[in-house]
């Protein structure tokens, strides 16, 4: 299932599958380039060769593996019990080319949080809040006349997005490497230009099979992962769906979580562009409060202003140093979003977060290696500010609105 995602993704979106593997793995999670192994290590490849011998693997029918999860993401002094979300651990992962069926377990002292997808549906099960997230999965299209259709790329494609991105990136070359025995290739991808506080992704993946890993992502000027996955003990073949036909546990906090409505037809894609509300003026006519969005930010020049939903959003600055910022209603229900602890004293779990004042309002921050949330409410609104900057970056922006 995952060279076949290599397989049909088109490569001048090399980086961005790399980038969605960031986000597969779990709101962010990556995996570093450890010491090398012990295991055999592939023969020297160009790195557009080496990325077309992945994309033409033959499909495995599943994988079962070890995984080993660290996260180094948020200061231990901040936690509270036990938690491998948020401190990392150990667990186990599988997925089918059946269909769209994965599943990842941590081993938790506490309970084992799990993502699980099963065809249409998924779900995310957290035993620190006790709270289960669920969804349903957008239609696949194109189904298995999706590959041949797209064509595959050749080498001379492949090296000429190679050297487009190579125009504001880093890239090594495919570094012959192992990962849990098995003979890998693994990238390092850097921005030219310092910026936001990412300092490098690694990727390594099957030479044989194409199937990615490890994953990694390194905090700018640390030598040791931020978030770091790696898998051990690999198993290829079939896996019997049994493994992802389980469900969430009981007495959880269930939360659903909407998937976005989308139409591919013609008519439908002008209608959302005329639908779309853009700018200062056409925004603030939209919103049942004010919109606080001022020409410069924490030293960071307006980009956009749109609307989304009941609120807006507003970004500042480029590139990776950028903020965005949310602007919603205050509800009861949005007070309620960022709740990363639960109980209290003695007996509080997760992440107690520090808090600042904004003209007299209490925020609360999420300060990590690779960025800064910050929310607050004043006035009847509800801010969320993110962005890959310090946390004294955050806090003057909030303090800017």
């Amino acid at each position: 299932m995952l060279n076949r995602f290599l397989r049909t993704a088109p490569t001048r979106t090399l980086l961005g599958t790399i980038a969605a593997f960031v986000v597969v793995i779990a709101g962010g999670t990556a995996i570093a380039l450890a010491a090398q192994g012990t295991g055999p290590v592939p023969k020297p490849r160009r790195l557009a060769v080496a990325v077309r011998d992945a994309v033409t693997a033959p499909q495995v029918p599943g994988i079962s593996a070890d995984i080993s999860f660290t996260n180094g993401l948020i200061d231990t002094s901040e936690l509270q019990g036990s938690d491998p979300l948020l401190q990392g651990g150990s667990g186990h992962i599988w997925a089918s080319s059946r269909g769209r069926e994965f599943r990842l377990e941590l081993y938790g002292d506490n309970g084992d949080p799990e993502l699980v997808v099963n065809g249409t549906s998924w779900w995310i099960s957290d035993p620190t809040l006790q709270t289960v997230y669920e969804g349903t999965l957008p239609p696949q299209r194109g189904g298995k006349k999706t590959s041949k259709v797209s064509g595959t790329p050749t080498v001379a494609q492949i090296q000429a997005d190679i050297n487009r991105l190579a125009q504001h990136l880093h890239l090594s070359g495919a570094a012959p490497t192992d990962v849990g025995g098995q003979p890998t290739y693994t990238v390092t991808v850097s921005p030219k230009q310092a910026g936001g506080l990412v300092g490098k992704l690694q990727l390594a993946w099957d030479a044989i099979r194409g199937v990615p890993l490890r994953f990694a992502i390194y905090a700018r000027g640390n030598s040791k992962p931020a978030l770091e996955v790696a898998a051990s003990n690999i198993s290829y073949g079939v896996v019997d769906q049994s493994v992802f036909a389980i469900t969430p546990p009981a007495g959880y906090h269930v939360v659903n979580v909407a998937a976005p409505a989308r139409s591919t037809a013609p008519e439908a894609k002008k209608h959302s562009r005329r639908a779309e509300v853009l700018g200062v003026g056409a925004v603030a006519k939209k919103l049942s409060f004010k919109l606080a969005a001022p020409a410069i930010l924490a030293g960071r020049q307006r980009q956009s202003v749109s609307l989304m939903g009941h609120g807006a959003l507003i970004t500042y600055g480029q590139g990776l140093g950028g903020i965005a910022v949310i602007e919603q209603p205050a509800t009861a229900a949005s007070a309620r979003q960022l709740q990363l602890s639960q109980g209290g004293g003695d007996h509080q779990d997760g992440i107690s977060l520090p808090t600042f004042s904004v003209d007299g309002t209490t925020a609360q921050e999420l300060d990590t290696a690779l960025g800064t949330f910050v929310r607050f409410s004043s006035g009847g609104v509800t801010y969320t500010l993110i962005g890959s900057v310090p946390s004294g970056t955050a806090r003057a922006a909030a303090r800017g609105l």
